[in-house]
């Protein structure tokens, strides 16, 4: 046994927010820690890592006794975190950053060519080629950032190191690279301890599971004694009989809302495409294959320069956010961080961001309906004075969902609206979803999780290559999705 901690509890502020929870890591192992956002799993983590101190509980390493009160206890005690939020500078190189605070010196001066050279080694044995140590990290992609946080923490000659939704933004070839890394650090009998919100994820690389519920500690078992539907009732508490939910009663397909003839800029080409009211139609595709540059041209991000849009059948010319919203378009951003929101800003001045800037006549009647429609969507927090920094990835995404339900859309285009939120948010969302559609709302949807796709959608749209490469109907196989995607199966399609 490499680490075990006994009755770890804490408090903020008097309120519980982890309550007798016990955990046990081995060496070489992967250990999920799974649980609804505001279960405790971050709290835990960061009482591991040192930046938390417990009210109750022991930690042992090696069977001996230890106590944190800073990070830097923590690291030379061999446990490192990769938390989601990276701690790098980005004008220092990767090596100034690996060993940020301890470089090596000979006679009392920084010894850049040792530094470079151990930095080199450390990415050797992640199994990373071409990454020079001496690039600026303000020029890396996320994952390459990611892999320098991994490679900081393998530099403290780290046992054990916790990792905090390490894909939540990386691509699937990006998520490939960090499988390979982590079966590397598994094999050198390094214990992990992973955070995820992606069941796929947890089933793929670990080897025990830990879940979490407000604060306490539902269950610990080996991955393999669990499935997905298990998983999801054992963190939310109570069963999903169906984890995306059937239509509303009295949905119906309708009207035309939207329609592309030949649509085009600088990113996507010849996009033929139609969303009526009341209808999903997912849009899947490969990493690249431009299903987030074609919503952003439909809401003027980068507008189309060439072919035609309508809405109700007639032609507009949209080239700006601006004019979108006031057409009814929204859209609701993967990043909601750096997109979405104003995380200095309070739930209610974010809820109520866009009908300000934009359609201020509606303020008034928003402003009254907001309470109700964030009581709605079931944000949790202290009131709508609170910022929204301070609030779950899940409530996060609640706040831009309800900003948009602000200016009553008739069509929602949404880039990746569940990612990085636990199951129950997300559930919440789909909810939503057809609660939008049972109104006439057609929705467009980008997603990279195939069953989302597919649980969710009427019609199922295929990119590739910035192009339209196919139609597939509602229930649709991954198998049938993955072939139109990657070129193995050529459709013909029509608007």
């Amino acid at each position: 046994m490499l680490l075990r901690a006994v009755g770890l509890t804490k408090h903020f502020f008097g309120n519980p927010v982890l309550q007798d929870v016990d955990l046990e890591l081995r060496a070489g192992e992967v250990h999920g820690l799974v649980g609804e956002n505001g279960a405790g799993k971050s709290t835990l983590m960061k009482i591991l890592a040192g930046v938390h101190q417990p009210d109750g509980g022991t930690v042992e390493i090696d069977g001996r006794p230890v106590r944190f009160s800073h990070p830097v206890q923590a690291q030379q005690s061999g446990v490192s975190t990769v938390f989601q939020e990276f701690n790098l500078l980005p004008d220092r190189s990767i090596a100034e950053n690996v060993y940020l605070g301890r470089e090596p010196r000979d006679r009392g001066v920084v010894d850049t060519a040792r530094m470079h050279r151990d930095t080199a080694e450390l990415l050797e044995e992640l199994g990373v080629t071409g990454l020079r140590t001496t690039r600026s990290v303000r020029s890396l992609s996320v994952a390459e950032q990611q892999v320098v946080e991994i490679a900081k923490a393998v530099s403290y000659d780290a046992r054990i190191i916790s990792m905090d939704e390490p894909t939540a933004a990386l691509a699937d070839h990006e998520v490939t690279l960090l499988y390979a890394i982590i079966a590397r650090l598994k094999a050198r009998g390094v214990a992990i301890l992973y955070v995820s919100h992606r069941l796929k994820e947890i089933f793929d690389l670990c080897d025990t599971i830990t879940v979490l519920k407000d604060g306490r500690l539902v269950d610990t078992r080996p991955a393999g004694d669990l499935d997905d539907a298990t998983l999801v009732r054992l963190m939310v508490g109570r069963s999903i009989s169906s984890f995306f939910p059937d239509p509303l009663p009295g949905t119906r397909v309708g009207e035309e809302r939207l329609r592309l003839r030949g649509a085009g800029n600088g990113y996507v080409d010849g996009i033929d495409l139609t969303l009526r009211a009341g209808e999903i139609v997912g849009l899947a595709g490969l990493q690249g294959s431009g299903r987030t540059e074609l919503v952003e041209a439909v809401f003027g991000v980068n507008p189309f320069t060439r072919g035609e849009l309508l809405l109700d059948g007639r032609p507009v010319r949209i080239r700006s956010p601006r004019q979108a919203v006031r057409h009814r378009i929204a859209l609701v951003t993967e990043d909601r961080k750096g997109k979405g929101l104003s995380l200095q800003q309070t739930i209610l001045d974010n809820a109520l961001g866009v009908v300000r800037a934009v359609l201020p006549g509606r303020t008034s009647a928003a402003r009254r309906q907001m309470p109700g429609v964030l009581s709605s969507l079931a944000v949790s927090a202290r009131s709508l004075d609170q910022e929204v920094q301070f609030l779950s990835g899940g409530n996060q995404q609640k706040v831009v969902l309800a900003r948009w339900l602000s200016i009553e859309p008739q069509v929602v285009l949404m880039d990746e609206p569940t990612r990085g939120i636990d199951v129950g948010a997300k559930h919440a969302v789909y909810e939503l979803m057809r609660g939008l559609s049972a109104q006439g709302v057609a929705i467009l949807m980008v997603s990279s999780e195939l069953p989302e796709v597919i649980g969710m959608s009427d019609r199922i749209l295929v990119m590739k290559d910035g192009r339209l490469a196919g139609e597939l109907p509602g229930g649709s196989t991954e198998e049938d999705v993955l072939q139109v995607a990657t070129g193995a199966v050529v459709q013909e399609r029509s608007a």
